[in-house]
């Protein structure tokens, strides 16, 4: 019999020995995975998610837990490395009994050398996790001066002095079970003559239109050699012979003469160029995007703007935050992921921002954004805490910096990297910073300086903002109520408990921060509550809603502005419609302001869990109420109507973010307490390209007493919308009952289900739903009496057949009203 050699690669993912250290607990884990996850399948700890279960796990993060497997080699001579990444956190590595790796950085990759370490035959790797509460609390003390962390947001204490996802020590949306795991590659590689630790590209577009893409991989070899590597641009294939040492970097430069421009999304093609790079026994494989991107920060009148200019053209920005896609790695999937970013895409967005308490993302999210036209602002992972400045931090920072750069950089989503989230603003927010502000200044300038060099060592060149939100390099101000320069994350409206019309307050450059938070959805909502809990004020309602006053501030705006809904599903619905109507004041207003304002991203785009949130989409992708709002009025050419500072007029504001001129039929009504249309005014209106124009102006004493202002309009590209304005609040409104009626029928040629909703009178916010998950075709929309909708509901998944689902309706007469 011929004996088999052993493979050059031999990957270590799948089932592995799940244990804890003091041998209590043992049951299997698959890797890549979580230690939650596994002892959930297992039925050894209640699903975290449901009820009140997150109390009762607390237990697992306080514990070390090992993981084990075996592996068989026919033989071992030459060189080999552990390959392993996103490994959470502090990690003691050990092949057959030898320690291999000391890890603590969820964010950098590991390759140790194992090549004394490994036998013929049967071969054991186990990975220790510490306790990442016990190693914080460790840390701390270690500190020369006390380091202080968000106690409103992370109920786990001392998660700053880790390099691993802030939120998994709670956050005011997220879960708090500090969990731990491998969630990447775990892979036993042989050396041979030379490995690619990472390719880097950079673009020159020339006067001529050309492009020379310099492509540089960076080789590690034990010893010395020559290695071939071959590079290779969609077919275009160059071969080299080169010496290598230790790191060596080999270059290549492509000429490009008609290159394919990558756009973000609504501004032209996403265009895309195969790279891959590789030796005898290794590649990398890239999708290379040719554009040009700059941040623009030039003084103005009113300070300095902040606006992004891709290949010569200044791009408003529309889009919305992101964090992990579950609180639980084993629980994601990529999967779930592209749902979530199709879905942003869908609602007409440009941009994604990757804010600072998460995770940098794993290759098939960038993979996305580049293939659907999302530019990445890319926070740095440091988030709403106070930071070590000690030697040995700094030192692990630098190499998780140039890491995640190298690997990233090549992508042509990335518009921006990022220092931190908020961490200016901390100064301000514990008690040892406002008594020491230059201790803990200098400390934070520490950090922030060694994420910049590092960046720009590892990218010359890079697009560097010093944190978010910030007015300017080194301006240590106050950037969430100053409004002249930079970015801003404005808050007032949620945190200070102030009026919708506050957003008007305010004319920023660019808001990468502003939110109100809703419920999630009903169906979300059963997945984790029985029907006693269905109550703003159950235990299990206030668990799952992690922002301190949330439920107040929710069910204070409803007093301020609607009725009391009849029950808690229409409470659950109407928090849905407010938060949309919050968040659209602020867009809509901002949007008027262009080119002052150039972006709006705001507060939250996903769930981590089932939670009450500021985010569109609910956990597991759903389509909140705001989401369909978010659809229209990103849409980029925009009707709205904005009223005066003084109340007397509205002004309509037409906003084309389009490359050409656009002229729109605006036509203007009124709508009566019974759903008539009586119209008012019709206009013909042109906007330049790039650009916001009022297109019409109404008297507010137009509008008679007991009526809405209605709009919709067509645009000369295809592009049309609708609205209406309320002056005054909704609860002062007489609604009368809209007489909805609802048919709908199974479409077998497209698994999808038909709905036609009609209305008897005036029915505002309609907004379908049903246990079976899926998107619909529009939501949350406005009907006058007589007129009907044909809705197209989409299902997640096949539906049976025979088997239509059970819709509910909502609008807002009868959230109010028991008739």
């Amino acid at each position: 019999m011929t004996q088999q050699s052993t493979p050059s690669s031999i990957d270590l993912s799948g089932s592995w020995q799940l244990t804890s250290v003091d041998g209590e607990i043992r049951t299997a884990i698959n890797l890549p995975g979580d230690v939650h996850t596994a002892l959930h399948r297992a039925s050894l700890i209640p699903d975290p998610y449901f009820g009140r279960n997150e109390e009762k796990v607390q237990w697992v993060a306080g514990r070390d837990w090992a993981v084990e497997r075996s592996f068989t080699l026919q033989e071992v001579e030459g060189d080999w490395y552990l390959d392993i990444d996103y490994l959470d956190t502090v990690a003691s590595v050990h092949v057959n009994g030898f320690l291999a790796l000391e890890a603590d950085n969820s964010f950098r990759r590991y390759r140790p050398d194992v090549s004394s370490m490994l036998k013929a035959g049967d071969n054991s790797i186990r990975i220790v996790f510490a306790s990442n509460p016990a190693i914080g609390a460790e840390r701390q003390k270690q500190q020369p001066f006390y380091i202080p962390y968000s106690t409103g947001n992370s109920p786990i204490p001392d998660g700053n002095m880790l390099r691993k996802p802030q939120c998994h020590f709670g956050w005011d949306w997220n879960i708090a079970i500090a969990p731990f795991g491998l969630y990447g590659t775990i892979a036993l590689k042989q050396l041979e003559t030379a490995r690619i630790e990472h390719v880097v590209v950079r673009q020159t577009h020339n006067s001529d239109g050309s492009v020379d893409l310099l492509v540089t991989a960076s080789l590690f070899a034990k010893h010395a050699g020559i290695a071939q590597v071959y590079f290779d641009l969609d077919g275009e294939r160059v071969r080299l012979d080169v010496g290598v040492k230790g790191e060596t970097d080999v270059h290549h430069l492509f000429h490009i003469d008609n290159p394919r421009l990558w756009w973000p999304s609504g501004s032209g093609e996403q265009a895309l160029y195969s790279l891959l790079v590789e030796t005898s026994t290794d590649e990398v494989i890239k999708q290379i995007g040719l554009r040009t991107i700059e941040l623009i920060t030039t003084p103005d009148a009113a300070g300095s703007r902040f606006a992004f200019k891709v290949n010569g053209r200044e791009i408003f920005c529309r889009g919305a935050n992101w964090i992990p896609a579950d609180a639980l790695y084993s629980l994601s999937s990529p999967e779930k992921t592209e749902d979530l970013l199709q879905s942003a895409k869908a609602a007409n967005m440009n941009m994604i921002r990757v804010w600072g308490g998460g995770f940098y993302e794993q290759e098939h999210f960038y993979d996305l954004c580049d293939r659907l036209g999302l530019m990445v602002w890319q926070d740095f992972m440091f988030a709403c805490n106070l930071y070590p400045s000690t030697e040995d931090f700094l030192a692990n920072v630098a190499i998780e910096v140039d890491y995640q750069v190298r690997r990233l950089s090549s992508h042509p989503s990335i518009a921006l990297w990022c220092g931190d989230n908020e961490l200016v603003g901390a100064l301000t927010w514990f008690e040892e910073s406002r008594k020491d502000r230059d201790r803990y200044l200098v400390s934070y300038d520490r950090l922030n300086r060694t994420i910049e060099q590092a960046v720009k060592k590892a990218l010359p060149g890079a697009l560097w903002w010093p944190s978010s939100p910030a007015s300017g390099y080194l301006d240590f101000g106050d950037a969430w109520h100053a409004d002249g320069s930079g970015d801003m994350h404005y808050w007032s409206v949620w945190h200070e408990n102030k009026s919708f019309d506050n957003y008007r307050s305010v004319r920023p450059r660019f808001c990468s921060e502003f939110g109100f938070q809703s419920y999630t959805s009903l169906p979300v909502i059963r997945t984790y509550a029985e029907e006693k809990d269905m109550n703003v004020a159950s235990p299990v309602m206030e668990l799952h809603q992690k922002n301190a006053g949330g439920n107040e501030r929710i069910a204070g705006t409803m007093f301020r502005y609607f009725r009391f809904p009849k029950d808690f599903p229409n409470f659950v619905y109407l928090s849905q419609i407010q938060q949309g109507l919050a968040i659209k004041t602020a867009v809509e207003y901002w949007r008027s302001l262009k080119p002052h304002c150039m972006g709006t991203i705001y507060w939250q785009l996903n769930d981590t869990w089932p939670v009450a949130s500021w985010s569109s989409l609910d956990y597991g992708g759903r389509w909140k109420a705001m989401h369909y709002l978010v659809k229209r009025f990103f849409q980029p050419v925009a009707v709205a109507a904005i009223p005066a500072e003084d109340g007397k007029t509205i002004r309509f504001s037409l906003v084309n973010d389009t490359l050409s001129d656009v002229s729109i039929d605006l036509s203007i009504s009124l709508l009566t307490m019974k759903g008539e249309r009586k119209h008012l005014k019709d206009v013909q209106a042109m906007c330049s390209s790039d650009a916001a124009v009022t297109a019409a102006t109404i008297d507010v004493s137009d509008i008679s007493e007991g009526a809405l202002l209605a709009w919709h309009f067509t645009a000369s590209n295809g592009m049309g919308g609708e609205g209406h304005y309320v002056n005054g609040t909704y609860k002062a409104l007489e609604l009368e009952p809209s007489g909805v009626t609802v048919t709908h029928e199974y479409v077998e040629a497209s698994g999808a289900v038909d709905i036609n909703v009609t209305a008897g009178g005036l029915a505002l916010f309609v907004m379908i739903e049903s246990e079976t998950d899926g998107k619909y075709s529009d939501n949350a929309f406005d009907l006058a009496a007589g007129e009907s909708r044909r809705i197209t509901f989409a299902p997640a998944r096949p539906l049976e057949r025979g088997k239509l689902p059970e819709f509910r309706f909502y609008d807002l007469h009868s959230c109010q009203s028991a008739d």
